[in-house]
């Protein structure tokens, strides 16, 4: 988690490391490399700010009205920092209306042109849940989970999920399976080389390490002595 807490968001709150671009970015760094320590890829959210927005984008359409120059110089600032270290990052299902009219999620511009040109980000992107509010709503309109995964793949994010509809018989993610697979047979989505590398480079190349021995590593018993 890289939102930055403003002490308004109803989602983010103290899931938010600090409201200081700088401090958020440093524990989030000690955090990746535990995990990376750990043989395990990490995930930086939510692209490119979630923390300054009061609404809950599981329930209803978030609308951040900073100007790009803001974002960039707070929320944004740590995936630029950071971007050596993420693995994958996922984006809001949020509006920033003076950058795009689509939530960040579905938007080219965030994806491709700020966050992959200017900001040299590297790795896998992918959507947040499809099954929120937030990702049913595109340019005005209700849409359902096949095209807002088309739109999500299609302004660049590597992978989609549809996280609470997969519970259960799983329906919902066979359906939307049978779509995105039918969209490519008619040539509304091709799957990417680029895209599957990036997919490919998440997966462990190592075996996971021993807990055990890793509870006795120098790292780790520091990091305990350092935490209150």
């Amino acid at each position: 988690m890289i939102d930055l807490d403003y002490g308004e968001s109803r989602v983010i709150g103290d899931r938010a490391f600090h409201s200081d671009a700088r401090v958020a970015a440093l524990l989030a760094k000690s955090l990746m490399h535990g995990l990376l320590t750990a043989g395990m890829a990490n995930c930086g959210k939510h692209f490119p700010g979630h923390g300054h927005v009061r609404a809950d984008s599981h329930t209803e359409m978030p609308v951040d009205r900073r100007s790009l120059k803001a974002i960039l110089a707070d929320d944004a600032a740590p995936y630029g920092w950071l971007s050596t270290t993420l693995s994958s990052v996922m984006p809001a299902h949020v509006v920033y209306p003076k950058v795009d009219e689509r939530p960040a999620g579905f938007s080219a511009r965030w994806l491709q042109d700020i966050l992959r040109g200017r900001l040299d980000f590297h790795g896998a992107i992918f959507s947040d849940d499809l099954s929120m509010a937030a990702a049913r709503r595109i340019n005005g309109r209700d849409v359902g989970y096949a095209d807002a995964a088309l739109a999500a793949l299609q302004a660049g994010c590597d992978m989609v999920l549809l996280c609470n509809q997969s519970v259960g018989n799983g329906e919902a993610v066979d359906s939307l399976l049978s779509d995105l697979a039918e969209a490519q047979i008619k040539g509304r989505w091709q799957p990417d080389e680029a895209s599957e590398a990036r997919r490919r480079a998440l997966l462990p190349t190592t075996p996971a390490p021993d807990w055990d021995n890793l509870m006795t590593q120098p790292a780790y018993i520091q990091a305990l002595w350092l935490v209150p």
